[in-house]
């Protein structure tokens, strides 16, 4: 069945070693969803620039406009030639929280990917393009990972963490239930496992759920049940709940999600769960 509807996405790639896993996961994505997809890189002049003289830095600059469009063209040409889908990209040259910032106002991109941040210069979010993002773009994040993300044209194992109904935070939900493997695996760190008010939703047999009380282990030991079931794609719910909503389950910390899960994160929009209550 085609997909309902066209989702433009936007990949914010910093061309480094692993911008071709982050490309081909949002393929996988674009794949399932039904989406065009463009690639954005910013080139800090800084990084270029060492002369005081101008002239000198002006051939640069053009020495480097050359040498970028070549990177990024062969880069999205090769993946758009292997899996069959056309990728656009386009780079300039600034302040890159700036340059993002105008890139995300002009095109109001649907979805936006980034690559997921390494550990050895991650400061659990702190001042990250990362952090950025999902402060400025009200809409879909996908956080990417280079070992556990989705393949194209492969059925995923998609999971959800703290929450059991993907459709009332992911307006395409379910193009990607169709593209997923079966049964679904839902994921919730509680705070108090004796909690009477506790009442999961999801207690049919397309579902299986795990739930881990709240301690110093929960993530690690999330982590490690993500891996035994090899999901390649767990929902992020960043919108709050309202008052009937399940008071017993953790508030989401994106933070040390991102920094402790190595696994394709797809974080939800902010107003998704309020606009899809409405429909």
């Amino acid at each position: 069945m085609a997909p309902s509807k066209k989702y433009s996405i936007a990949v914010l790639s910093d061309l480094n070693k692993s911008s071709s896993a982050t490309i081909k996961s949002t393929v996988a994505l674009a794949k399932m969803i039904g989406g065009d997809i463009a690639v954005f890189h910013v080139k800090k002049p800084s990084d270029v620039i060492n002369r005081d003289n101008q002239l000198s830095a002006m051939r640069t600059i053009n020495d480097e406009h050359t040498k970028v469009d070549r990177q990024m063209k062969n880069l999205t040409m090769s993946i758009s030639e292997e899996f069959g889908i056309d990728i656009d990209y386009s780079f300039t040259f600034g302040h890159v929280k700036n340059e993002i910032s105008v890139y995300i106002e002009k095109n109001r991109p649907d979805i936006i990917v980034l690559g997921k941040p390494k550990s050895n210069s991650f400061k659990v979010l702190g001042d990250s393009i990362t952090e950025f993002v999902l402060n400025k773009h009200s809409g879909v994040v996908m956080i990417t990972s280079d070992k556990a993300g989705p393949v194209p044209n492969q059925k995923i194992a998609f999971g959800t963490y703290n929450n059991s109904e993907p459709d009332m935070n992911f307006e395409f939900a379910k193009d990607i239930m169709e593209h997923a493997q079966t049964p679904l695996k839902s994921f919730k760190i509680i705070k108090n496992s004796e909690s009477t008010k506790y009442d999961p939703k999801s207690k049919n047999k397309r579902t299986i759920e795990y739930v881990f009380e709240h301690n110093d282990g929960a993530i690690k030991n999330l982590s490690k049940y993500l891996s035994k079931n090899n999901i390649n794609i767990l929902s992020v719910d960043r919108t709050e709940k309202g008052a009937n909503e399940l008071q017993n389950q953790m508030t989401p910390d994106i933070a040390a999600i991102i920094k402790k899960l190595d696994v394709t994160l797809l974080v939800s929009g902010k107003q998704e769960y309020k606009t899809t209550n409405h429909q």
